[in-house]
This record gives structure tokens, C-alpha cells and sequence, in this order.
């Protein structure tokens, strides 16, 4: 069993709170579930702070059976590219993984391993959301310490095939990402918006140029780009900004800023 890492510090521990928490995160988000998207960008901050950037994301998302959550690797613990097998608690109740998948999943460079995801946040933090928007789902915890674009392309690849391979079910894929890291408000948008449209174009070579040529600090390089490889074979043909935000605007410190953005791709 995975007990939650990061419940009371990134968001309630207790399910009453939690509860209440997530209520605040969608106040006056209106839910409009689209059928056509298969993966999603959401960022993984306390929910003070990107909580209602999650909260529009996941208000967009259709029911899945399962859903493949992509998070970086925070703590360089365990395997590279690693997924988790164990079954995943928070204070809303048991998640549990989808082994089926996982079994049909390639294994060319996705290794079974727990420790990777002993400590990391970047995954956990999506599951309350879920909880609160779906009855009954299963997860695939991928955890990437790797983001250069042979291994996203493996990953996407990978991900895609077993996806395919199955008829009967519905998949949504997610990376965990924040974008600009302690960067003045400005200089944060403006990075961010230039980044955000590659993602929005599904353009995976203008992605890592441009992530590159400003010097990007977004966290979670490898499980965008591996949900945009992913999803393009898959089928998909855009991503769509669906709200963005900095800590600036909750805390009203400017000088220095973390961005988020919700980004839904379909």
C-alpha cells in the first residue's frame, strides 16, 4: 500500500477538510465533460496554490477506467522511468492500480518500481481531484526521472500501444507539471505562454526548442512530452489552455513566481 506523502502539507488529511478544500478549488468551475480528450496537463503545487487551475482541468475530463498519471521524479530515488504497482491511499479513500495495463504495457524501458514513488508528490496530488469528480476509476502511476526526447518517445510509444490494445476500455493520460520555477510574474508568463503553445500545437520538436531556447524551468519536461507523443499517435491533433495561473496571484508576491498551467489535449 502507498500511504499518502504529502496529505496535511499540499492538501488536507482528513476527508472532511479534504473535502471542503476541493470544493473551494471548483467554486465556480463549470463541469463540461469532453469525450474527445485523452490526456491532460495539470499542474501539482499545494492547492492554495494551483488548486483551481487542477480544478478546471479536471472539470473537463470524461470518465475513464483508468487513468496513466505522469509525474517527475522529485527525489532521483528508484528506477528512471518507474511504475508503481501498489495500490495508493488519501484521506478520500483507496485507489487502485490497474495491473492489466501495466501487463500489457511494453517493457523496453518502464521498470516496476515502488520506490520512486515513496516520497514523490507530483502523482499523489492528482488523486484527490479524481476522487472528488469519479465513483470508480484505476490508475497507472508512471514516475520519469528522465526527460530527453528518445526516452519521451519510448514512453509515448509504449503508452500508446497498450492503450490501442484494449477495445472495451476508456483511457485519460495526465502529466504532472508546474511550469516556471521563482522567476519574476512577467518573466513567468511570458516563458510559459511560449512553451504552453507548442503543447497547445501538439508540436513536440517546437516543445523541447523552445523549452530549451528560454531556459524553461518547468518540472515535468518528460511527462508532457511522453502524454504528447502518446497522444498524437493516439489520434489527437490539439491541446487547448484551459486556465493559467501564478502563486503571484494568490500570495500577491510578484518578484518571485511559480507558474501553472491547465492544459487539455484531444
Amino acid at each position: 500500500m502507498r500511504r499518502a506523502a504529502v496529505a496535511g502539507s499540499f492538501y488536507k488529511s482528513d476527508r472532511k477538510r479534504l473535502t471542503t478544500q476541493l470544493e473551494e478549488c471548483f467554486a465556480g468551475v463549470e463541469v463540461r465533460e469532453d469525450d474527445r480528450i485523452v490526456g491532460a496537463v495539470s499542474p501539482h503545487a499545494g492547492y492554495m496554490y494551483s488548486g483551481t487551475v487542477a480544478a478546471h482541468v479536471y472539470a473537463r475530463l470524461p470518465h475513464a477506467d483508468t487513468f496513466i498519471i505522469l509525474g517527475p521524479n522529485h527525489y532521483g530515488l528508484g528506477s528512471l522511468v518507474a511504475i508503481s504497482t501498489d495500490a495508493w491511499m488519501t484521506p478520500l479513500g483507496r485507489v487502485d492500480v490497474d495491473t492489466e495495463f501495466v501487463e500489457t504495457l511494453p517493457r523496453r524501458i518502464i521498470d516496476i518500481d515502488e520506490t520512486a514513488h515513496q516520497h514523490e508528490h507530483s502523482i499523489e496530488v492528482q488523486l484527490p481531484f479524481l476522487q472528488y469528480r469519479f465513483d470508480s476509476f484505476r490508475i497507472v502511476p508512471i514516475c520519469m526521472a528522465l526527460s530527453d526526447e528518445d526516452t519521451t518517445r519510448e514512453v509515448g510509444e509504449d503508452l500508446a500501444s497498450a492503450i490501442a490494445s484494449f477495445e472495451d476500455k476508456k483511457f485519460v493520460m495526465i502529466a504532472s507539471s508546474d511550469f516556471t520555477h521563482y522567476e519574476p510574474d512577467h518573466v513567468a508568463r511570458d516563458k510559459d505562454e511560449f512553451v504552453i503553445e507548442a503543447i497547445t500545437e501538439l508540436d513536440i520538436g517546437k516543445f523541447y526548442n523552445r523549452i530549451f531556447g528560454c531556459q524553461s524551468s518547468a518540472c515535468g519536461i518528460g511527462p508532457i512530452a511522453s502524454v504528447m507523443h502518446a497522444a498524437k499517435k493516439l489520434g489527437a491533433t490539439q491541446g487547448l489552455l484551459v486556465r493559467y495561473a501564478t502563486s503571484g496571484d494568490v500570495t500577491g508576491d510578484r518578484a518571485s513566481v511559480v507558474g501553472y498551467g491547465g492544459i487539455v489535449i484531444f
